[in-house]
């Protein structure tokens, strides 16, 4: 009998209209290094994506590339476009703050069969910070931030769902 694959999906959308190059990128690299470094990544399918489809192919932002590889952590996502059988698809889609929320349940609203639990990451952060800022107008510090409350985030998920 073949294992079950549990899959996950991060989703955001910054205030600067491009989506899927700062926040979603970098829980997407911190979850698939948690669950590589548990041996675990035969039993995840992870992914990324946005609403918007502005920087579709292109990679994460430069500053969040840096912060990852400063934690040793490397890369290869190009950002896309949520589509309808994400939602048919993934278990989890976990955004980032609260008008990602609203835009996820609208858009899963009009989708027959969607399978996927949907809800913000921050809901796992062990120190409760619920939002996860957009780090897109900020400076480094800002982009260590996201990482921090993402690693913390995807610890606590992955203790809930393992």
């Amino acid at each position: 009998m073949e294992a079950e694959i549990t899959s996950m999906l991060f989703w955001s959308l910054g205030q600067s209209i491009t989506g899927n190059i700062c926040r979603s990128p970098i829980a997407e690299a911190v979850f698939r290094k948690l669950v590589t470094d548990e041996k675990l990544e035969h039993k995840w399918r992870t992914d990324s994506a946005a609403v918007s489809d502005w920087n579709v192919g292109r990679f994460p932002d430069s500053r969040a590339l840096g912060c990852l590889r400063h934690h040793g952590i490397e890369t290869a996502h190009k950002a896309r476009q949520i589509t309808k059988e994400d939602f048919q698809t993934f278990d989890h889609i976990l955004c980032m703050d609260e008008s990602n929320l609203r835009d996820l349940n609208r858009k899963s609203n009009q989708v027959k069969d969607c399978k996927a639990k949907i809800e913000l990451l921050g809901t796992y952060d062990p120190q409760k910070q619920l939002i996860i800022e957009d780090p897109y107008y900020g400076n480094e510090k800002d982009f260590e931030t996201v990482y921090e409350q993402c690693l913390r985030c995807c610890k606590a998920f992955l203790e809930k769902y393992h």
